[in-house]
């Protein structure tokens, strides 16, 4: 309120005037009440802070008092022989007196122990006659046990003073202590050898109880290691810190190596006993290893979650029994079985290794092949050194090029290598069949496998090198593609050979045969994709600050795409479908990461430009297929074009299709001219808020919006700079 308004209330009649005296000594009256008022609390405050201030500074000298005190005691307490004169005598006192207490606990020690020994003797029986059962006593055992075994420590450590017959008495006197250590343990490396049958008769707690013990005597092992290594390092001051006397007493357990050892024990005689019941009938010891596959589902499912897993226990189980498999699978073959008896072995192997594909089992060092016939060692051989060869020289007239891609009488690019190829192949398989075995054709066609996939593999980092080097020069790369051809002969060879096979043979061979069609297949998409990688590095000249000049894309993707009729049409189709997706992704990625689209002339050139590659497209796919391609275009060209208002309606249809992108989208709008900050926030809110109401995630299969990358807003603003 002014000083008008104040007295305009005061003054609003012209007989008010008369009144003016008495207002103002009203005024005065209030100015006076209130300055007392002020001065009163002005100087209540002078006080408290005057009073805080002498507060503070009794503070500060009482602190300094209690420091200097603190000084004097700790000085006194350095060194308290120069201050109390009766100090070496206190010590002594003190020392008798502890003396005197741990001989008078050693005594009633003593006298208790055979009392203790009798109760535990008898737990002890009872439990180990029902060694598959729940041993409700195994830790309060393992306790006393212990209790006992320190006090039997302690003891003879002090007694390493005494006289010779002293010891020997002492020794005695624990005879039968030591007895009960040693059946201890034996009974707890008897349930170790057992685990597996107790969890399955329902007793997982009994294990748990036993790895408790091991963790517990493996703290104590550690601790008395450690004070052993302390004394040994001469570091006696730091030694005598401990207060326990029992490191060089103690006889270490190692109990957790002791368990694993009788583990391992245990799965051999299992073994052992397996093979010598059927060893006079190999056949019946193979077709009864199925307990192999109930124990290692037994234990992964029940046993496992017993051990801590710094147990790695599932490994060491499995390691152990392909051990032990191994060492009875070697047995079997060195006493010269049938001839019957190595073909099931071998069959037997095949399903085994199957089977146990991710645990990746080593039976007979690898080398069950073995077991077939000698001769197709040489077949392998042969097959190896070939191809070896061909590779050589195929690769050197691919990477050198002073002769033009060959063309096959279909018209179409071939490389005169995968002809050779499969007429060794042809050999090989033509040799096998005729053995009449159906493990050696087996066999053959998974070398044939295994050399195929290496030429594919060759191939594939020959096309990696190639277009390191020669990427300027993408026209000598174009004969990679032919060597997806081979795909037409791996066909035909599973067509002539599944009838000659029984089913038991059937399916390996066509599975070893597909594996080859598709790495023929997965060479041709790579030398694809190095084809495409090659045309868009040639479009690098591009203005990459806006959109790409696309016109010079287009002309760029013309060029390269002329010699194409020479390919396969699978595979050009396969190309185009390819080159399609490339565009988009690196279309889409640069739309992404724009600063800023002026509005609408951005639209405007979108749309010019993705009508340009449409028409350029159709030449090679249908307009009906290509519409489906280039939906994801028309539905970002709606939201860039619909109002503030209408966004979301237009976000909606392409969050439906491609889920919910916000990071694109939320790029976009804040690209878009025609909006401010806020405009954008505003958008962004009810997209985020309604996506979030209606629970949008990403679709099943993956769209191609989930190969855009989206640039951080520092990197964008760098790139703008």
């Amino acid at each position: 309120m002014s000083a008008a308004q104040a007295i305009g209330e005061y003054l609003q009649s012209p007989d008010d005037l008369a009144k003016v005296a008495a207002f103002r000594k009203k005024l005065e009256k209030e100015k006076a009440s209130i300055d007392a008022r002020l001065k009163s609390g002005v100087k209540e405050q002078l006080d408290a802070t005057r009073e805080g201030l002498k507060k503070l500074l009794s503070t500060r000298n009482n602190v300094q008092a209690i420091k200097e005190e603190m000084q004097t005691v700790d000085r006194l307490c350095t060194d308290p022989q120069n201050e109390v004169a009766t100090f070496d005598q206190i010590s002594r006192v003190s020392m008798v007196h502890r003396n005197f207490e741990q001989t008078e606990e050693m005594v009633n020690n003593l006298l208790e122990m055979n009392s203790k020994l009798d109760v535990l003797e008898e737990v002890l029986s009872a439990d180990s006659e029902n060694l598959i059962g729940p041993a409700p006593n195994l830790l309060s055992m393992h306790l006393q046990i212990n209790r006992l075994e320190a006090f039997r420590n302690q003891t003879m450590h002090q007694a390493k003073q005494a006289s010779a017959a002293s010891r020997q008495k002492l020794i005695r006197i624990f005879e039968r202590l030591s007895k009960l250590i040693e059946d201890f343990e034996f009974y707890v490396l008897e349930l170790a050898r057992n685990i597996l049958p107790l969890v399955r008769a329902g007793f997982p707690e009994v294990v748990v109880k036993l790895i408790k013990i091991a963790e517990l005597e493996g703290r104590e092992d550690e601790k008395a290691i450690a004070i052993r290594l302390v004394k040994k390092a001469a570091k006696m001051d730091a030694a005598s810190k401990f207060k326990s006397m029992q490191a060089n007493a103690r006889v270490l357990k190692h109990y957790r190596s002791k368990i694993t050892r009788a583990i391992s024990e245990s799965i051999r005689s299992n073994f052992d006993d397996a093979f010598e019941r059927h060893e006079r009938d190999p056949s019946a010891f193979l077709d009864n290893l199925g307990w192999i596959y109930q124990d290692l589902i037994r234990i992964e499912s029940d046993v496992v979650p017993c051990f801590p897993s710094s147990y790695e226990i599932y490994s060491f189980y499995i390691k152990e029994y392909h051990k032990n498999l191994n060492m009875v699978l070697k047995r079997l073959v060195a006493s010269e079985p049938e001839a019957s008896i190595l073909l099931h072995l071998h069959a037997w192997l095949k399903e085994y290794k199957k089977s146990m594909k991710e645990l990746n089992p080593s039976l007979l060092d690898g080398e069950e092949q073995n077991l077939i016939e000698d001769y197709l060692k040489l077949i392998v051989k042969k097959l190896d050194e070939w191809s070896a060869n061909l590779m050589k020289t195929e690769i050197q007239e691919f990477t050198t090029r002073t002769n033009p891609p060959e063309v096959d009488s279909d018209g179409l690019y071939g490389m005169q290598g995968a002809v050779i190829l499969f007429q060794m192949v042809n050999q090989q398989i033509d040799a096998a069949t005729e053995s009449g075995q159906g493990a050696i054709l087996a066999r053959v066609v998974e070398e044939v496998n295994r050399v195929m996939r290496s030429i594919q593999d060759q191939w594939s980092k020959v096309v990696d090198s190639e277009f390191k080097k020669q990427v300027e020069k993408p026209e000598e790369v174009i004969g990679g593609l032919a060597e997806s051809n081979p795909q037409d002969n791996t066909e035909a060879l599973l067509g002539r050979l599944e009838p000659l096979v029984s089913e038991k043979y059937r399916a390996p061979i066509s599975d070893k045969l597909n594996d080859a069609i598709d790495g023929n297949l997965d060479v041709a998409k790579k030398c694809i994709q190095t084809f495409i990688d090659i045309i868009f590095n040639d479009c690098q000249t591009c203005d990459e600050t806006t959109f790409p000049a696309i016109l010079q894309v287009i002309v760029t993707m013309k060029d390269y795409m002329s010699d194409q009729p020479f390919i396969k049409p699978a595979l050009f189709e396969l190309l185009v479908d390819y080159l399609i997706d490339a565009f988009l992704v690196t279309y889409l990625t640069a739309l992404a990461n724009c600063s800023k689209l002026r509005m609408p002339d951005a639209t405007e050139r979108i749309k010019e430009d993705i009508s340009a590659v449409f028409a350029f497209f159709g030449e090679y796919k249908p307009d009906k297929e290509l519409e489906g391609c280039f939906e994801v275009v028309e539905m970002i060209l709606a939201m860039l074009e619909a109002s503030k208002s209408m966004a979301f309606l237009s976000y909606w249809a392409f969050a439906k299709v491609h889920g919910p992108c916000i990071p694109f989208v939320e790029g976009l709008m804040k690209a878009r001219g025609d909006l401010d900050r806020s405009g954008v926030s505003e958008v962004m809110d009810s997209i985020k808020r309604k996506a979030k109401e209606e629970g949008l995630t990403d679709p099943p299969q993956p769209t191609i919006m989930k190969k855009i990358t989206i640039q951080s807003a520092l990197s964008r603003f760098l790139r703008a700079q």
